[in-house]
C-alpha cells in the first residue's frame, strides 16, 4: 500500500503511438484528481523517466486533447530503461519526485517495462494501447478501431482505381508481427486474398486467388498483406515481378506505413481511452497495482502484468476460411 503522505502518482505513454491515447491521458489525471491524487505527466515515456521529465497535470492541462491524435506526452524508445541500471535511476527519480504510482500507457513491450517496475517492488499500473491488438488481457486495445477503420478506408478508395483499370492491387498495413489489422481490414474490406505472419503464405495461391477473381467476372483484385508477414507487400511485388512473363499481371503495391497510427480517434477509441484511463486511476486510488487495465466482455477489468508481459495474444486464424468463402 502506499503511505498517506505519497498521493501522487505519474502517467506516461510508451511505444508506438496510438489514437485514444490522449483520451487515456485525460481521464486517468481528471479522475485521479477527483479521487484527491496529484497527477505528474512523464514526458518521452521511459526515456522521460529516467531523466526526470516530469510535469504537473491539472484539469485544464489535458483539455482539449481528446480529439488529437498520437500522444500530448510524447513517447520514446529506451535501450537504458531495458537495463537494471536504468530502472534504478528511474525508480530514484520517482521518489526523489514523491511520485508514489505509476499508470503506463501502452503495448506488449510497454507492459513488460511496466512489470519490470512492479516486480522491483513499485507500485504500477498498465492501460492496453496498442494498434496491433496483440496485448493479453483486453479483448480490443487503444487505437485498433482508428487503424481499421483508416486500412478501410484505404481499400475503399484503392478498389475504385483497381476496378476503372482492371488491375490488381496489394495494400499493406501495420501490425508488426501480428495480422490482426490485416484479417479485419482484409474481411471488412472484402479482399481476395490475406496475407498474415500466423499462417506462411504461397504467392502462388494468391496469384491463383486473383487470376480466379477475374474468371468470376470481378473488375478488380485486392490482396491486404501484414508488414510482418514474409511475404509482405515488398516480398509480393518482388515475385509477382520475377514472375511476370509467366504469371501475366503485376501487382500495383501501397503501403499505408505509419498513417495508420496518425490523425483523429473514431468515437471507439475516445470512448475506450476514457474508459481505461478512469479505471486505471480508479485501481491506484483504492491500491491495486501489478495489474492491466483492458476491456473484456464491455466491461473494465483487471489482469496481473505477470499474465501479460512477453505473451502475445492469438489470432482467431479461422476467420481466413470465412474470408475466402466470403471473397467468392
Amino acid at each position: 500500500m502506499i503511505s498517506e503522505p505519497m498521493k501522487r502518482f505519474a502517467v506516461l505513454t510508451s511505444g508506438g503511438d496510438a489514437p485514444g491515447m490522449n483520451a487515456a491521458i485525460r481521464a486517468v489525471t481528471r479522475t485521479g484528481l477527483e479521487h484527491g491524487w496529484e497527477v505528474v505527466g512523464v514526458q518521452r515515456g521511459f526515456a522521460g523517466l529516467i531523466a526526470g521529465a516530469f510535469t504537473t497535470l491539472g484539469a485544464r492541462d489535458v483539455g482539449g486533447i481528446m480529439q488529437r491524435g498520437g500522444t500530448v506526452l510524447g513517447s520514446a524508445r529506451s535501450a537504458e530503461f531495458a537495463t537494471a541500471e536504468g530502472r534504478r535511476k528511474a525508480l530514484d527519480r520517482l521518489a526523489a519526485a514523491e511520485i508514489g504510482a505509476l499508470a503506463v500507457i501502452g503495448g506488449n513491450g510497454s507492459q513488460t517495462g511496466a512489470h519490470l517496475l512492479s516486480k522491483m517492488g513499485f507500485p504500477v499500473v498498465g492501460i492496453a494501447s496498442t494498434i496491433d491488438n496483440d496485448l493479453c488481457g483486453s479483448d480490443i486495445t487503444i487505437g485498433v478501431d482508428t487503424a481499421l477503420n483508416i486500412g478501410l478506408e484505404a481499400i475503399d478508395r484503392l478498389r475504385v482505381t483497381a476496378s476503372s483499370h482492371n488491375r490488381a492491387f496489394v495494400i499493406e498495413v501495420m501490425g508488426r508481427g501480428c495480422g490482426y489489422l490485416a484479417l479485419m481490414t482484409g474481411i471488412a474490406g472484402g479482399a481476395e486474398f490475406i496475407v498474415i505472419p500466423e499462417v506462411e503464405a504461397d504467392p502462388e495461391r494468391v496469384a491463383a486467388e486473383i487470376r480466379g477473381a477475374y474468371e468470376r467476372g470481378k473488375p478488380h483484385a485486392i490482396v491486404v498483406a501484414a508488414e510482418g508477414a514474409k511475404y509482405n507487400a515488398a516480398g509480393l511485388s518482388a515475385y509477382f515481378k520475377d514472375q511476370s512473363d509467366r504469371l501475366g499481371f503485376a501487382l500495383r503495391v501501397t503501403t499505408l506505413g505509419h498513417v495508420q497510427r496518425g490523425g483523429q480517434p473514431t468515437f471507439a477509441d475516445r470512448f475506450l481511452g476514457t474508459r481505461l484511463g478512469a479505471g486505471a486511476a480508479d485501481r491506484i486510488a483504492r491500491g491495486e497495482f501489478g495489474v492491466l487495465v483492458g476491456m473484456k466482455r464491455g466491461e473494465v477489468v483487471s489482469t496481473p502484468l505477470e499474465e501479460v508481459a512477453g505473451v502475445k495474444k492469438p489470432l482467431d486464424t479461422g476467420l481466413l476460411r470465412l474470408a475466402g468463402i466470403l471473397a467468392r
